[in-house]
């Protein structure tokens, strides 16, 4: 039972990495740091991107207009942290029968 809790978390930290590093990417390509016409930086970006676009458009939906400013990678990684806390809960809840950590 721990290696599919574990495997989770881990998948869901993965996910929040590639959502940090696609925001960065994206702010540096913006400023012109990173060439996109080159194959490579193109390539790594275009990943980035449909990596973490699903999940980040409902939100960009959601969130009212910033201007230039893009908030929807914060509110991401809040959520992923969330789920993260409530797997842990869920975890204990499962294999130590601790039903408080759910409701706390």
């Amino acid at each position: 039972m721990y290696i599919i809790f574990w495997f989770a978390s881990e998948l869901l930290n993965l996910y929040r990495w590639a959502v940090i590093l696609a925001a960065v990417f994206s702010m540096l390509a913006s400023f012109g740091v990173l060439d996109t016409r080159n194959r490579m930086v193109w390539t790594i970006g275009d990943f980035l991107y449909r990596l973490t676009e699903p999940a980040l458009r409902p939100i960009r939906n959601f969130l009212p207009n910033f201007g230039g400013i893009d908030i929807s990678p914060i509110i991401l990684i809040l959520l992923i942290s969330a789920a993260q806390m409530l797997l842990g809960r869920l975890y204990g809840a499962i294999a130590f029968g601790d039903l408080q950590g759910l409701v706390r």
